[in-house]
C-alpha cells in the first residue's frame, strides 16, 4: 500500500451508525459520530470533539424541536405563532350580589358586556390560560363567587356563556386565588371576532360592606396569525 493510498484511507470517514439509545459524552470516543432517532420523530446527529458532545437535529416534516434556550439577534414571524398575553382587570367596588363584568381598561366594573370597558374584541383565537384574583380584606369569607367567561358573536348582541367557575372555598384576606384552564366548566376558548367578557357574581352582598380593591390578572394563549 503506497503512501497516498494510506493517507486517503486514513482520511476516509466510516459510515455513521444509527444507535438505539441516546448517545452521551461518556459512551463516545473523540471524533466519533452517531445518529439517533428521537421519540419526537427527529433524527439527531451526535459528534464528540475535544471531549464535548455536539448535536444537530434533522426532521422530515420541517418542524424544529428546541429543548433549551433559543438565542437570536432578531426574530421575524412570517405566518403564525403562539403567544401568551396578560391583561389587567382590577377594580374597586362593594361587590353586589348581581352579575358584574370586570374591566379590560380603566378601573370600573360594569353590569353589561356591551360596554367599552367590559368587553375585549378578540383579534385572534384565544384561550384563558389562567385567571388570578387577589381578594381584599373581607367582611364575610364564606361566600361563593361565580366567575364566568362570556362572549358575544360577531353580528349578534346576545350574550353567550362560554364557561363558569364556582369558587366555593372560604376566602382569605389579601390572598391570591387562581383559576386554571382545566378548572372551568368548559374549555375557555374564544374565537377571533368574538367580544369577550369576564364576570363575577357573589351569592350575597356581605362579602364586603364597603368599596374594596379587587385585583385581577388574566393570562391568555393567543394564536397569532400574521
Amino acid at each position: 500500500m503506497d503512501r497516498s493510498f494510506r493517507y486517503l484511507s486514513g482520511k476516509k470517514q466510516d459510515k455513521i451508525r444509527v444507535v438505539k439509545s441516546q448517545p452521551s459524552v461518556q459512551s463516545m470516543r473523540d471524533g466519533q459520530e452517531l445518529l439517533y432517532l428521537n421519540k419526537n420523530g427527529s433524527l439527531s446527529r451526535y459528534r464528540k470533539e475535544r471531549g464535548k458532545l455536539f448535536q444537530s437535529d434533522m426532521t422530515s416534516t420541517g418542524n424544529q424541536f428546541i429543548e433549551k434556550k433559543l438565542t437570536a439577534s432578531k426574530l421575524e414571524y412570517r405566518k403564525s405563532f403562539i403567544d401568551y398575553r396578560v391583561f389587567k382587570h382590577s377594580f374597586t367596588d362593594d361587590l353586589p350580589a348581581t352579575k358584574i363584568y370586570v374591566p379590560w381598561q380603566g378601573t370600573g366594573e360594569q353590569t353589561t358586556l356591551l360596554e367599552s370597558r367590559s368587553g375585549f374584541l378578540a383579534p385572534f383565537n384565544m384561550t384563558c390560560h389562567k385567571l388570578i384574583i387577589r381578594t381584599p380584606a373581607l367582611n364575610t369569607a364564606a361566600t361563593d363567587i361565580v366567575f364566568g367567561i362570556d362572549k358575544i358573536d360577531n353580528g349578534d348582541t346576545s350574550i353567550d356563556s362560554v364557561c363558569t367557575y364556582d369558587a366555593t372555598d372560604a376566602w382569605s384576606d389579601n390572598t391570591n386565588f387562581t383559576i386554571t384552564k382545566s378548572e372551568w366548566s368548559a374549555p375557555p376558548n374564544i374565537q377571533s371576532g368574538d367580544l369577550v367578557g369576564i364576570s363575577m357574581q357573589a351569592d350575597n352582598t356581605n362579602i364586603v360592606t364597603s368599596e374594596k380593591h379587587f385585583h385581577l390578572t388574566s393570562v391568555w394563549r393567543m394564536e397569532i396569525q400574521i
